[in-house]
């Protein structure tokens, strides 16, 4: 063994059997995950600004992607994975919904997950140029510099139709750089956030 591999620093037995049983808890919560009939989801990483919605909100929000493009509609969720399985299981054999999220750990979906950084916001496949009837999107930071990216990738995807999740206070800058109103629907979180969040969109929605 070389002197540089001797400097590098080393587990200890115990602490490499905490990591493997670590990853190993992780590995069998995603696969449960994947596979349950139920809805639940991954827990929340509150260093990605990850908050997810209740159950009311997503249902909410799928009644209201499907009432606007049916079940054979082609639906993107940007920076929303909460939606993802109960979108999947309302649409039909033919509709589609991509999930663009930063967080790998959703690449369970399979070819439904696209890795997606809102600091890169046109880094997405070129083949996705207005592809979706509707994009549902929720930034994950509160920040003109945030949305000003999001929504960039917005406009790029979507053929039409958008609905935001974003923060009250960001309403005057949904309206500059997307032209949405804010509609009735008032999303809740399984944390409550001490911020009032909107949906925002440039279609009637009613509740």
């Amino acid at each position: 063994m070389s002197d540089e591999e001797d400097d590098k620093p080393q587990l200890s037995a115990s602490t490499f059997q905490a990591l493997q049983e670590f990853y190993k808890e992780q590995e069998e919560r995603e696969k449960r995950f994947l596979s349950s009939d139920e809805n639940p989801t991954l827990d929340e990483n509150w260093q990605l600004s990850q908050f997810w919605y209740d159950d009311k909100t997503t249902e909410n929000l799928v009644n209201v992607a499907l009432k606007e493009v049916g079940p054979e509609g082609k639906i993107a969720l940007v920076s929303c994975p909460t939606l993802y399985k109960k979108m999947k299981e309302c649409l039909s054999e033919k509709g589609e919904v991509t999930l663009y999220e930063y967080d790998h750990r959703f690449s369970v979906y399979g070819k439904d997950f696209i890795p997606y950084d809102y600091k890169s916001p046109l880094g997405v496949p070129r083949e996705k140029a207005s592809c979706y009837d509707l994009v549902i999107a929720d930034p994950p930071f509160l920040s003109e510099e945030c949305l000003t990216k999001v929504a960039a990738t917005l406009k790029f995807l979507t053929k039409e139709k958008i609905i935001l999740c974003t923060g009250a206070v960001m309403e005057k800058f949904v309206e500059r750089l997307l032209d949405l109103k804010k509609t009735p629907l008032k999303p809740q979180h399984r944390n409550n956030l001490g911020n009032e969040f909107y949906c925002y969109s440039n279609f009637k929605i009613e509740c």
